[in-house]
């Protein structure tokens, strides 16, 4: 019997990379790995597969000899290691061409792609193909709870993937998702983000036209037809079918979740998500398992059943009346419609929302004109401006009063606590572990 081939994977503690890293050992590989940063839980979920970390981007790891060096896009140029794998000419190859190249290669994938949404997105697609008996393989950028795991391989031909947009390795500037060849695309919305590598929206849309180039004939896109960018997208070129959703020419849902295809009643959405949104979220997973042969009724029945992603209005703690809710909202438009799905939710209670700018595009100061508006349905504004590199002050002055800035975490927890009173929810917002404050305020708030 031959040996399993041997990966060795550069920054395998992000999610998408450790996600590569599990599947991979599914499918009989062998498989080893190293970051900066090796700890929980990343680390502990990718030992508990029997996958070896090592810490740090030593030169000894060349002892290894992998088969291949599979590079996530956190290396850059001056990493001891790569610098190494480079002067020596080993193999190496991205995260995204590995995963296209050995995994994907005879799979129905269905790629879910969009500035916003494409965690929930994928993982309502994935659970409406697993309900539906399909047993869909998926790699998802956070965790789905009907699955409890972000990633897994099966014999099924179809696969459900988040597409991302982000670039793929320091050597590959395409975005990760034209390795991905879907069957099914959906494209979620699209909007301007990740400055640190894009200089302007139509930089974006060109990508995501590279992606819509990659869709065969037989297959199928779904777009969100209230996006004037996405039209733009499609009218540089598309071989594929089209159906849009949100608009009355395709797919539609109204205020009482009726669902209809074309002005045709297709059914009720009965679940307990907030915001519109995720209605949006709903249809496009509904019309993308469709694709794949899942009729809508049964889909539906599927998202009654749905439990979101984990960071994403996730009730951390309730104490003395006082709800503290988390979530992974960072750019004004998943603000504005994070806040007011909760303020749907509670009605004229209070709302403290909580906001820790922390994403690439954050700390540039590109969005910070649009974040008061953002927060309009917020009752008060906390942010975090540690480490950041413009005047929050300043940005968020249209506020006025109900606005408040801190550069220190305790000062900010203490500021928030002794105004929260009994009814009030607490609406944290952060792409990043926003040093443990949902933990912070409930202990302060027992206290």
């Amino acid at each position: 019997m031959s040996k399993p081939q041997h990966i060795h994977i550069l920054g395998i503690c992000g999610t998408f990379m450790g996600g590569i890293a599990a599947i991979a050992k599914q499918s009989g590989y062998r498989v080893t790995g190293c970051d900066a940063n090796v700890y929980p839980p990343m680390s502990t979920q990718l030992e508990a597969q029997g996958i070896e970390l090592i810490e740090g981007f030593g030169v000894e790891q060349l002892e290894l000899k992998p088969d291949v060096f599979v590079i996530g896009n956190v290396v850059s140029r001056g990493n001891p290691l790569m610098e190494e794998i480079l002067n020596r000419n080993l193999h190496y190859t991205s995260g995204p061409q590995w995963l296209a190249d050995n995994l994907l290669r005879d799979k129905w994938v269905l790629g879910v792609a969009g500035t916003h949404g494409k965690t929930t997105t994928t993982s309502m697609l994935a659970w409406i193909l697993e309900h539906a008996g399909l047993n869909p393989g998926f790699l998802i950028g956070g965790v789905p709870q009907n699955f409890g795991i972000s990633a897994r391989i099966t014999d099924s031909p179809f696969f459900a993937i988040e597409a991302d947009e982000y670039d793929t390795a320091f050597f590959d500037k395409r975005s990760k998702f034209v390795h991905y060849h879907p069957r099914t695309a959906i494209l979620n919305n699209l909007e301007f983000d990740h400055a640190d590598i894009f200089p302007d929206l139509n930089a974006i849309e060109t990508q995501f036209h590279h992606l819509v180039r990659t869709v065969p004939g037989n297959g199928l896109v779904v777009s969100n037809g209230r996006e004037e960018s996405l039209a733009r997208v499609i009218q540089r070129g598309c071989w594929t079918p089209v159906e849009k959703f949100g608009s009355d020419d395709g797919w539609n849902i109204d205020s009482n979740e009726q669902v209809t295809l074309k002005g045709k009643p297709q059914g009720k959405l009965e679940w307990d998500l907030m915001g519109e949104h995720n209605r949006m979220n709903a249809l496009a997973a509904l019309a993308a398992a469709r694709h794949a042969g899942v009729p809508v009724a049964q889909g539906l029945a599927a998202l009654t059943e749905f439990k979101n992603v984990k960071r994403r209005m996730e009730v951390r703690g309730t104490v003395n009346g006082i709800t503290v809710y988390d979530d992974f909202a960072h750019h004004p438009t998943a603000i504005d419609t994070t806040v007011a799905g909760l303020r749907r939710k509670v009605g004229s209670a209070r709302i403290l929302a909580v906001l820790e700018p922390r994403s690439n595009t954050m700390k540039l100061g590109v969005m910070k004109d649009a974040l008061p508006a953002s927060l309009k349905d917020a009752d008060l504004t906390y942010c975090y401006a540690g480490n950041l590199g413009w005047d929050a002050n300043g940005a968020l002055a249209p506020l006025g009063d109900k606005a408040i800035v801190k550069e220190d975490l305790n000062e900010l927890v203490e500021s928030i606590v002794s105004t929260a009173k009994s009814g009030d929810h607490i609406l944290v917002m952060s792409n990043g572990g926003f040093g443990g404050i949902h933990e912070k305020i409930l202990k302060r708030l027992a206290d």
